[in-house]
C-alpha cells in the first residue's frame, strides 16, 4: 500500500512558475500576463510536454505560430479564450479543447479576452529537434537538446 509520500500526486505550489515569453525584443509584450507551470518537467516526463497555463485578461499563450515535429493539444479549464488560427476565431470554454497536428502550417495562439483569469492546459509531443514558424513575424525558432535560437526566415539569427 502507498503511503502519501509514495504518492505520485503533483504539489503545483511547489512547481515553479514561468512568466511571459523568451520572445526577442518588443515581441516579449505579447505574453505578459501568461504564466506556465511546467508539470511534465516537474515530475521529468520525457516523452511529451504538459504546460499549466494561467492567462490573465488582455494576454496571449503565444505570438501565432505552428510546430514541424510536434503535435499539440490545449485544454481549457476555466474562463473563456479565443483561439486565433489562419480559418479566423473560435471561442472556448470550460471542457473544450484545440489540437494542432505536427507539419501542418495553421498559425494558431490563444488570447484572453475576456475580464477574468482562464487556465489551460498546453500538452505537446518533446523532440530533441524542433521548428517553430511564427506566421505573422519574420521569426524562427529552432531547439536542439533543450537549447534554442530564434532567427529571421531568411536565417539571420536574432540575438
Amino acid at each position: 500500500m502507498r503511503s502519501e509520500n509514495d504518492m505520485p500526486k503533483i504539489d503545483y505550489a511547489a512547481i515553479e512558475t514561468q512568466y511571459g515569453s523568451s520572445y526577442p525584443g518588443r515581441l516579449k509584450k505579447v505574453c505578459d500576463g501568461c504564466e506556465r507551470k511546467n508539470i511534465s518537467g516537474h515530475v521529468d516526463l520525457t516523452q511529451f510536454g504538459c504546460n499549466y497555463t494561467l492567462l490573465r485578461p488582455g494576454a496571449a499563450t503565444s505570438l501565432r505560430h505552428w510546430h514541424e515535429k510536434e503535435d499539440e493539444l490545449v485544454i481549457i479549464f476555466k474562463g473563456e479564450v479565443v483561439l486565433v488560427d489562419d480559418y479566423g476565431e473560435t471561442t472556448l470554454r470550460p471542457g473544450e479543447s484545440a489540437g494542432f497536428k505536427a507539419g501542418e502550417p495553421n498559425g494558431h495562439q490563444f488570447i484572453n479576452r475576456a475580464n477574468c483569469d482562464a487556465i489551460l492546459f498546453e500538452v505537446g509531443t518533446r523532440m530533441t529537434e524542433e521548428t517553430a514558424h511564427y506566421s505573422d513575424e519574420d521569426l524562427i525558432l529552432r531547439s536542439k537538446n533543450g537549447k534554442f535560437s530564434f532567427s529571421r526566415r531568411d536565417g539571420t539569427k536574432i540575438v
